[in-house]
């Protein structure tokens, strides 16, 4: 297995990439190929006591960096010799296996589409990250690749995250929810209500398990697998979640040092505490698949250091091989709009 990775993408890039990279072979089992300024990538190298790469580890050089305050949309066009466009290249002619980036969300989506493609018939690739939730985490799809969709969009987020969640996270017809104001059937805007008459009708066909509407407090205590939104609603979900998460750790530290008594507490359910950090680290997943496109892409957060650029790596790896991407492919056709459903007169 072999995964390509844009060593200059990122707040901390080169070094963070570098530190990954090396980690990920050691530890993963896996070859990496960092694309970018050789020069630079071996000066990190040197400074870690490597006078040339490892077994395992291959440098391929990219002079240009796409930045981000290059245009999202045509920057891989523009900089055709950049670490973004190189390595999806790379991807796209079958000399690795995976690609991951903690570069520009918004570069990296274009160029997937463009250079990679989407599996056919899929309209528009979602970013699908694992969320921590009561349940053992949930698939949230989409959290923001498209701010605004249509139903025929939300209609085949549920079944990529469908396939998501049963392949690569082992579990068999996994709960698929619409997220909403309400559970019950008539809530929400027009799209939320057209989308739940579609995500019925395939639950109903036996193509999914579709639970109905879910709130967001229901999704964070597990209510479902897989939460469907458009991109606006779902990056609003996930920066909540996270922005929760940091409030609660700090409320939690200030909580313990309030007195001798309370440090001690502390040292007595250290273990609690670690196991609950590391459930709300973004770290430990490493980044977030672009699903429905047609090959493994992995956008890693663009403030990753080494230990989430290796967490990353593993994460193309695993969904790799997956069968995610194959199992979509196979199953585009019941992703169709219905004949005479609302959507598909619409759209005609």
């Amino acid at each position: 297995m072999k995964i390509i990775v844009d060593a200059m993408g990122g707040d901390n890039a080169p070094r963070s990439n570098v530190e990954g990279a090396v980690e990920a072979v050691r530890e993963l089992g896996v070859e990496v190929a960092l694309v970018g300024r050789g020069y630079e990538i071996m000066d990190i190298l040197k400074e870690l006591g490597m006078e040339e790469p490892p077994p395992g580890l291959e440098i391929i050089h990219a002079e240009q960096v796409v930045e981000m305050s290059d245009n999202p949309a045509t920057a891989f066009k523009e900089k055709k010799d950049s670490s973004l466009t190189v390595g999806l290249n790379l991807v796209k002619e079958g000399k690795g296996d995976a690609f991951v980036s903690a570069g520009s969300t918004g570069a990296l989506l274009s160029a997937a589409t463009l250079l990679t493609k989407r599996i056919r018939g899929i309209r528009r690739a979602a970013l699908a990250p694992l969320v921590p939730t009561a349940g053992g985490g949930s698939i949230l799809i989409d959290c923001g690749a498209t701010a605004e969709c249509t139903a025929e969009y939300l209609l085949q987020f549920a079944f990529m995250g469908s396939y998501y969640a049963e392949h690569f996270l082992g579990r068999p017809e996994p709960r698929v929810g619409l997220l909403n104001i309400g559970a019950e059937e008539g809530k929400g805007t027009a799209l939320q209500k057209e989308t739940y008459a579609l995500l019925k009708q395939a639950g109903e066909e036996g193509r999914i398990h579709f639970t109905g509407n879910v709130e967001a407090r229901e999704a964070v205590l597990g209510a479902v697998d897989v939460i469907v939104c458009d991109g606006y609603s779902g990056n609003i979900f996930l920066k909540t979640l996270e922005g929760t998460a940091i409030y609660l750790s700090k409320q939690m530290k200030g909580m313990f040092k309030k007195s001798p008594l309370t440090k001690l507490a502390a040292v007595m359910v250290s273990g609690g505490i670690r196991d609950f950090k590391k459930l709300m680290d973004s770290r430990e997943v490493g980044g977030t698949a672009l699903v429905g496109i047609a090959k493994p892409v992995i956008k890693a957060h663009g403030s990753s250091d080494g230990y989430a650029i290796k967490n990353a790596i593993g994460q193309a790896a695993r969904f790799a091989a997956s069968g995610v991407i194959e199992g979509i492919t196979e199953n585009v056709e019941y992703m169709r709009l219905p004949a005479g459903s609302k959507a598909a007169e619409e759209q005609a």
